[in-house]
């Protein structure tokens, strides 16, 4: 959003930063290089700092435009041409600055979601504007030192946001403690089940073996029973 902003900012500014400039001659065709889309290109091009995105937005060919720079003619066009360049560099500038003044917007991601966001400072690129646009307070002599102290604040700030240590280990002991327990739980049910299983087998059997005495009793009353007696005479 940072650079898009800056970007569009820009935008509006570059007609009237690129000069104005002689249009290189060229044969009149509804699809060439005419005056209009030369100028249109320059603009395009003080807007982008892409010489790709220029020629695209005016429905060219990159090959194209540098022909065009290079023809006879064309003095005026390539000095506008730097120009557009120069004004480029200076939206990344801007944006540098922009960057270096209220961070850089970045998602933080947990277990592959997206959980938020957190703004990033990057000291080196602090210390480069400092030293390019500060030269009498920043030299490049005192960069070196200067770096490092920013490092060491951006390693103070890390430490900081980082979670205590001795925390995270409570934390793990009281998960693996949680674990044990619920092992032990599991081991004491299985216990039990074997218990009541090995209990329950001797009275199975002691009333299968019942059951059996009792059949063979039955079977021998049946077999003392008398026959009955045959009075018919034979």
């Amino acid at each position: 959003m940072v650079i898009y902003a800056v970007m569009q900012k820009s935008r509006r500014l570059a007609p009237a930063l690129v000069p104005a400039f002689r249009p290189v001659p060229r044969r009149y065709r509804h699809d060439g290089w005419t005056p209009e889309r030369q100028r249109a290109f320059i603009e395009a091009l003080a807007d982008t700092g892409s010489v790709r995105h220029a020629v695209a937005r005016v429905g060219m060919a990159s090959e194209n435009a540098y022909a065009l720079r290079r023809a006879r003619g064309a003095e005026q066009f390539a000095a506008a041409w730097q120009a557009a360049l120069d004004h480029g560099i200076r939206q990344l500038e801007d944006i540098a600055m922009e960057r270096a003044i209220h961070g850089q917007e970045v998602p933080v991601y947990s277990y592959g979601k997206l959980i938020g966001t957190r703004r990033v400072f990057n000291d080196r690129l602090i210390m480069f504007l400092l030293r390019n646009r500060a030269v009498d307070r920043f030299p490049a002599s005192a960069s070196q030192a200067a770096i490092q102290f920013h490092e060491r604040l951006k390693w103070r700030r890390e430490e900081e946001e980082a979670p205590d240590l001795d925390e995270v280990r409570m934390s793990i002991l009281r998960r693996i403690e949680a674990i044990e327990r619920h092992d032990k739980r599991k081991e004491a049910a299985r216990l039990a089940r074997e218990a009541q299983e090995n209990e329950a087998g001797p009275a199975v059997e002691a009333e299968g073996e019942d059951s059996a005495t009792g059949s063979d009793a039955s079977a021998q009353s049946v077999d003392a029973r008398p026959l009955p007696r045959c009075t018919r005479p034979i």
